[in-house]
């Protein structure tokens, strides 16, 4: 076992979280870190690109380590880890882009 993949199992192991659930608070840690460092805003598509990038980035390596250990890759499950990670931040960019919830300038009711 790769040490990625030992790293992701003491994750699940410490948060008492599922993978499902770690890939959502990973995603809205890189969306909004993106934000912060870069002081890029919500409703701008580069936190949603950081966060498609970041979850790639480890579907590949988990492609990787199934290749590396001789087991079927699971394409299946990749894509539905892309999607999972990608949904939340997606949701949150477009209300943002279509509702302006996250402006300063937005009327008080």
């Amino acid at each position: 076992m790769s040490a990625v993949q030992q790293a992701k199992l003491a994750l699940v192991d410490v948060t008492g979280l599922a993978k499902d659930a770690l890939h959502i608070y990973v995603s809205l840690v890189v969306f909004f870190g993106a934000c912060l460092i870069f002081r890029w805003k919500a409703w701008q598509v580069k936190p949603l690109l950081a966060v498609l990038l970041v979850a790639a980035f480890g579907e590949v390596l988990d492609l990787l380590d199934q290749y590396a250990n001789d087991c079927p890759l699971m394409w299946g499950e990749s894509a539905k880890d892309l999607v999972n990670t990608g949904m939340v931040p997606t949701i949150l960019m477009l209300s943002a882009r279509l509702s302006g919830i996250f402006r300063k300038d937005r009327a008080e009711d």
